[in-house]
């Protein structure tokens, strides 16, 4: 069989401008390493990339990427006739590099974890693609094994289908392409439960074959309104997958017939105002079925998926889904981020994919200047998920830690007895020092002693998540309690002799009980002891110790010692607010408690102020909440108002956490849906509501919804106020008072 005429008449028939010279040098390369290779169907093995590289051409990849997806199996099938020197030299470095990663992921493998590791192992995939091509070849290459699955013994069947089902799909899904993620879940399917696969074809087979016509009427009367309407059009009617019905008829507990959207007509349209026109028009013509309409267009999906989607009543009482979008639209929620820059060319264009592609963190940074498809390809290079890598146990378990961090973070990340046993550690196989820094995908294995000799207290300058920083203060609090009480003393002592006055052994055990007391210690050998190990550190009680010092030691009426200075400066601040954990800095006050005002709520993000209060700490303002102002400009204590900021510890927890409370008050028309509306979209944003009340207003036809939600900081606040200003019903929302 000719397969690179086969390609080459498939890849000429693509808009995509291809270097066929450098294609045809790449299959005659891949043709010569495997020859002599056989899949399981007894084809010749090049019949699978030249089927790869066919589906990357689909997603009109450039010239590099179909190259690599004919070489992507040589470096590990073919190790004795070539290497990656032999690539580069060939084929230049940009297709060593996307082979190269297609190598580095093949063994990487999912067998039955728990749903933390499969989503660490969907984090792994991007994390060692540093080309974001090296993801679409390797969906590819899944695909094509998955359409000639059935070559397989049964147990690497079912293998093979779950590792598809629980990281390749998901991944499609992710990236947007519902064209390989839709056929990936149906395949699977068929292999992981074949009966139920089965039950749900023939369902859909016999409902299909009752209402056959069904379709045909309704695009049909759709057709003769369009056409009227003078709308330039392509429509399509479809049955919903095998795999969708089944997942919600499993998933959800739902009938066959209680799946609503079983028939969908999709039509495409030229322009974005034009899905609005055949929308009225299509409600016009039928009865829409409440709840059941999304606007994609205005609020996309976060993998790009733009469309409108309305679930109406047809003939006989049969609902079905209409999908309406542009051509563009059309093209990147079959292909996803591969077909994003097909219609995208201007420089501001380029300037917002990174702003469109938030879930991976750092995507795209485009090189200036006019660029073709190809050259727009060059520089997607992505570095996810930067503050995390992912290893490897040697059973194959992956391992989450923060990046940087070495052989000992892994290990008390295993366990705390594997951390407090490490002798040593090996990864990929060599013994190295266990203050080596991890890289994504690396296996790695702890070497142990027999007896716990316990860490290395230096380790606690080694390590770098504080996991493992807990671990060894934790064993050196109940095991070295001799040692830390002897530390401790050495501190305290040491600490003391810097005041440069002379006190007795009997001052000094009453200026220690005194702090020990203060600070809420059981007795003064636990306070020894949790300066030992270092869960106390002396600066945090230097003041306490101080004070102490000047009414033990100090005779009346002498000069007192110099005060410990109280309000840092800036520079002081900016060095401790990434070690503090507080949320507010309060200028020229040190460790006082602090409260959120509930007039106005403030968030990270919020620029704010803060009033001493008599007795009860600090509170917190935004600076422009009226109590606030007024207190602050013509207050008769404005002298009690202080400057106050966010620390960064707060700063970088509110990225992460819903950990503030603020109020919303909704305005919206007295409708029976409106609470309904708000619960199901607070419910899709996972936002927390920790209270809801709503009262009639102006002659009972407007309501005002007052919600106390959990949120992270301003930014998270106005993305959910723009959800909420779409709703139907909803006038006006703004964050408001408790």
């Amino acid at each position: 069989m000719d397969y690179y005429s086969e390609l080459h008449e498939k890849l000429s028939n693509i808009s995509t401008q291809y270097n066929f010279e450098k294609i045809k040098r790449a299959f005659d390369y891949a043709n010569e390493m495997h020859a002599g290779q056989f899949r399981k169907s007894g084809e010749a093995y090049i019949s699978h990339p030249v089927a790869v590289a066919l589906i990357v051409a689909q997603l009109e990849l450039d010239t590099d990427s179909i190259c690599a997806a004919l070489l992507h199996d040589t470096l590990e099938d073919c190790k004795e006739k070539t290497d990656c020197a032999t690539i580069k030299k060939l084929f230049g470095e940009e297709v060593l590099e996307l082979v190269d990663g297609l190598t580095k992921l093949v063994d990487i493998h999912f067998e039955n974890r728990e749903e933390e590791s499969v989503e660490n192992l969907r984090k792994m995939f991007l994390a060692m693609s540093k080309d974001i091509r090296v993801i679409f070849i390797k969906l590819a290459d899944r695909l094509h094994n998955m359409r000639t699955l059935s070559a397989q013994p049964d147990a690497k069947q079912r293998s093979i289908a779950l590792e598809t089902m629980h990281v390749y799909a998901p991944l499609a899904h992710r990236l947007g392409i519902q064209k390989i993620k839709g056929e990936l879940e149906n395949l699977a399917l068929g292999y992981l439960d074949p009966i139920g696969y089965a039950e749900v074809k023939n369902d859909i087979e016999h409902r299909y074959g009752e209402n056959r016509d069904f379709l045909e009427n309704a695009q049909q009367l759709i057709t003769e309104k369009l056409n009227s309407e003078k709308i330039s059009y392509s429509m399509t009617g479809r049955v919903k997958s095998i795999f969708s019905i089944y997942k919600k008829m499993y998933n959800q507990g739902k009938s066959f017939d209680e799946i609503y959207d079983f028939y969908a007509i999709r039509i495409i349209v030229d322009t974005e105002l034009e899905c609005y026109t055949v929308l009225g028009i299509i409600h016009e013509m039928f009865n829409l079925i409440p709840g059941r309409f999304k606007d994609y267009i205005s609020t996309p999906k976060p993998n790009l998926y733009r469309s409108l989607h309305t679930t109406v009543i047809g003939r006989h009482g049969i609902p079905f889904e209409v999908q309406i979008r542009t051509w563009e639209m059309h093209t990147v929620a079959e292909y996803g981020v591969a077909a994003h820059w097909k219609y995208k060319s201007g420089e501001q264009d380029k300037e917002n994919i990174a702003e469109k592609l938030k879930w991976i963190r750092t995507l795209v940074e485009t090189e200036k200047g006019d660029a073709d498809n190809e050259e727009f390809l060059k520089p997607l290079k992505i570095d996810v998920f930067e503050d995390e890598i992912f290893v490897f146990t040697p059973k194959g378990d992956v391992i989450s830690l923060q990046s940087g961090s070495t052989a000992i973070d892994f290990a008390f990340a295993i366990h705390s007895e594997v951390g407090n046993r490490m002798t040593g550690a090996k990864v990929n196989g060599m013994i190295v020092p266990i203050d080596t820094v991890l890289q994504t995908g690396q296996i790695v294995e702890v070497i142990t002693s027999s007896s716990p000799k316990g860490p290395n207290k230096d380790w606690l300058k080694i390590v770098r998540t504080s996991e493992a920083k807990n671990k060894i203060r934790q064993w050196y609090k109940r095991e070295r309690r001799t040692e830390n009480i002897v530390e401790g003393k050495n501190i305290i002592e040491k600490e003391l002799k810097s005041y440069g006055r002379q006190y007795t052994d009997v001052q000094k055990a009453e200026i220690v009980g005194n702090v020990s007391s203060r600070i809420g210690m059981a007795s003064v050998d636990d306070f020894y002891n949790s300066l030992g190990y270092g869960g106390l550190s002396i600066s945090k009680v230097s003041g306490k110790l101080r004070d102490e010092f000047v009414k033990v030691v100090m005779p009346e009426g002498e000069d007192k010692l110099p005060e410990i200075p109280t309000v840092p400066n800036p520079e002081t601040i900016k060095k401790q607010s990434g070690n503090l954990h507080q949320s507010v800095i309060v200028d020229g006050i040190d460790n006082c408690h602090i409260r959120f005002a509930k007039c106005c709520n403030p968030l990270p993000g919020d620029k704010i102020i803060g009033f001493v209060t008599r007795g009860f700490g600090v509170s917190v303002h935004k600076k422009d909440c009226p109590n606030a102002v007024l207190g602050y400009e013509k207050g008769e204590e404005k002298d009690r108002w202080v400057e106050v900021h966010w620390s960064q510890y707060t700063i970088n927890r509110s990225n992460q956490e819903n950990g503030f409370e603020t109020v919303l008050q909704i305005y919206a028309h007295n409708s029976i849906t409106v609470i309904a509306d708000l619960s199901n979209l607070f419910n899709d944003l996972k936002v927390q509501v920790n209270s809801l009340n709503s009262k009639v207003i102006q002659s009972k036809k407007m309501l005002q919804i007052t919600v106390n939600i959990s949120c992270k900081n301003t930014s998270h606040v106005t993305s959910i106020l723009q959800r909420i200003r779409k709703l139907n019903e909803v006038t006006d929302v703004t964050r408001g008072f408790s």
